[in-house]
């Protein structure tokens, strides 16, 4: 609930805090006092538009903090702090503030994280029911009422939403199903063109690389196989270097027993001899090596281009082209056993509609059956509210399909009447702002039980009502107060008198200076204030007389 609102430089207010408490709180005070520039505080941390109107004369900005506190997190809170990754410990409180400056500009925090308004409007709606005279949210917008019918039934559509996600999953998949086959369709001589080229040329993983590595060693066996036919003719000639070593060594041989010299002579020749021939050997080899046939390298490189061709083809790298292959039998496979899967797919649309259908069915009846409960509760409260004439009514349509939601085949909208005979039309339609007030607090009794937001707070309900209507008012915000927090600005005593906390609201001058003040009045200050609102400016015995009937009736 909200435990602590702070402001700062906000029109008549310069420096404010005010300190709330559990139970019904009732701000009084005389008109012009200052209490809509109090909501409009309010308004502004809950994510209301920024006037730079808002800032005190003379100041370069204006501030409202509000500070929540629960013995438990609501769940949305929880989950929108989570989703905004605010870090809060258990039992530490919210709070919220707001900034306007006079030149323009606001700027948002919880818990001096910053945010957007957007996030700020979001959470407040989990904080704080605001309803005054031009109330446009709450229960006066359509788009919430499908969720307050939900909670007064007790249906959990939870299950709802699963079957609704399974479904939308379903036919997600049966239509990418539908698009793949009509594509392979479409394109299936195209593929099979593509297949047969490509099974045609068969092409293997690194085949390019070792085409290229061969082709590049033709080519250089060209190159070098002129020089080595020259060598080969200088060795294998009768003067040829080994013939000539070879006629030196036998020569040699005979004289070499004559000298010492000579056989060293002789030895190192032969050494020679032998080191020739092998080079020989290896000349002979390497020539063998380079011999290829012409007809080779031009198979080579024609099956090399061929392949960088079809590559280009496919824009792929010719190392991809198997896997094109395989790509293109895919497609084709899909084409064939496209229809059964697109059978089974069906099927499996079909069961996850049916099971939607079903569930949304069943909240359909329920909501139904609920909103004839909630007519029969709001109907009871009008009467004391002096909406004796009025007639309430939760419509309940079922929508065409192509509007169904994870919330249900439903549309509902609260209605109103407010003379016999008169056609029902939305609340906000054909209620003045004291009607609609009153209807929302029937409305607000009748759920009451049934949850909502920690703290409300209703801007003169009671206006243009009095005696047993205010009473019957203040016993109902009463009875919203317990075991929450209800706020209300008031002119009647009658409602005023039901609080449990009491807080006046002055308006004072010093010269061209004017500043509201808030106070919290204790029981002598109460009766006082309360004699006041019965009796006008002068307050006379009878009215403090009174105005304690109405304490102690209370």
């Amino acid at each position: 609930m909200l435990t602590r609102l702070s402001i700062r430089n906000v029109v008549l207010i310069d420096a404010l805090d005010l300190d709330f408490r559990g139970g019904l709180g009732v701000l009084t005070g005389e008109t012009g006092a200052g209490k809509s520039i109090l909501l409009d505080a309010l308004g502004l941390v809950l994510g209301n538009r920024a006037e730079t109107a808002l800032v005190r004369a003379g100041e370069e900005r204006a501030s409202v903090t509000a500070t929540f506190e629960f013995s438990q997190t609501p769940a949305p809170v929880a989950t929108i702090l989570q989703d905004a990754e605010i870090e809060r410990e258990a039992g530490e409180p919210l709070i919220i503030r707001r900034t306007v400056r006079a030149d323009g500009g606001s700027k948002a925090f919880v818990n001096d994280q910053p945010v957007s308004v957007a996030l700020l409007r979001e959470l407040s709606a989990s904080l704080v029911e605001l309803h005054g005279q031009h109330d446009d949210r709450g229960l006066v917008n359509p788009k919430g009422h499908r969720a307050l019918l939900d909670r007064f039934a007790g249906a959990d559509s939870a299950g709802l939403a699963k079957a609704w996600a399974a479904w939308r999953a379903a036919e997600d998949q049966l239509a990418d199903a539908r698009e793949g086959v009509e594509n392979a369709r479409a394109d299936q001589d195209l593929l099979l063109a593509h297949l047969a080229e490509l099974t045609e040329i068969a092409p293997q993983a690194g085949e390019e690389a070792r085409l290229a590595e061969a082709r590049a060693a033709m080519q250089k066996g060209e190159r070098l196989s002129g020089d080595l036919e020259e060598l080969r003719h200088l060795w294998e000639g009768s003067d040829s270097p080994l013939a000539s070593l070879r006629v030196a060594a036998r020569r040699l041989d005979r004289i070499a027993p004559e000298h010492p010299l000579l056989a060293d002579a002789l030895a190192a020749l032969d050494r020679a001899v032998i080191e020739a021939g092998e080079a020989e050997e290896r000349l002979a080899a390497a020539a063998e090596a380079l011999v290829h046939d012409p007809a080779e390298l031009e198979r080579a490189e024609t099956r090399l281009f061929e392949l960088r061709a079809i590559a280009r083809k496919h824009r792929c790298e010719v190392d991809e082209l198997p896997e094109k292959m395989r790509e293109f039998r895919a497609a084709l496979d899909s084409i064939e056993g496209g229809e059964a899967e697109l059978d089974a797919l069906i099927a499996a649309a079909k069961q996850a509609g049916d099971l939607y259908r079903e569930r949304a069915m069943t909240l359909h009846h329920l909501r139904a059956e609920a909103s004839e409960r909630l007519d029969a509760a709001v109907a009871s409260e009008l009467p004391p509210l002096k909406l004796d004439a009025a007639r309430f009514r939760t419509a309940v349509v079922e929508l065409p399909e192509e509007r169904w939601s994870a919330s249900g085949m439903d549309a509902v909208e609260f209605l109103i009447a407010t003379n016999p005979g008169a056609d029902f039309a939305p609340l906000n339609k054909i209620a003045s702002g004291g009607e609609l007030s009153r209807f929302i607090l029937a409305l607000k009794v009748a759920l009451a039980e049934k949850g909502g937001a920690a703290t409300m707070i209703f801007d003169e309900i009671d206006r243009g009502v009095g005696g047993a209507v205010a009473s019957a008012i203040g016993d109902r915000l009463a009875r919203l107060a317990e075991g929450g927090q209800v706020l209300v600005v008031t002119h009647s005593p009658q409602v005023a008198a039901r609080g449990q906390t009491h807080y006046a609201i002055h308006k004072s001058s010093e010269g061209t200076v004017t500043r509201t003040s808030v106070s919290l009045l204790d029981a002598d200050q109460r009766q006082e204030e309360i004699a006041r609102m019965l009796s006008g400016a002068e307050i006379t015995a009878e009215a403090r007389a009174q105005a304690d009937r109405l304490l102690e009736g209370m």
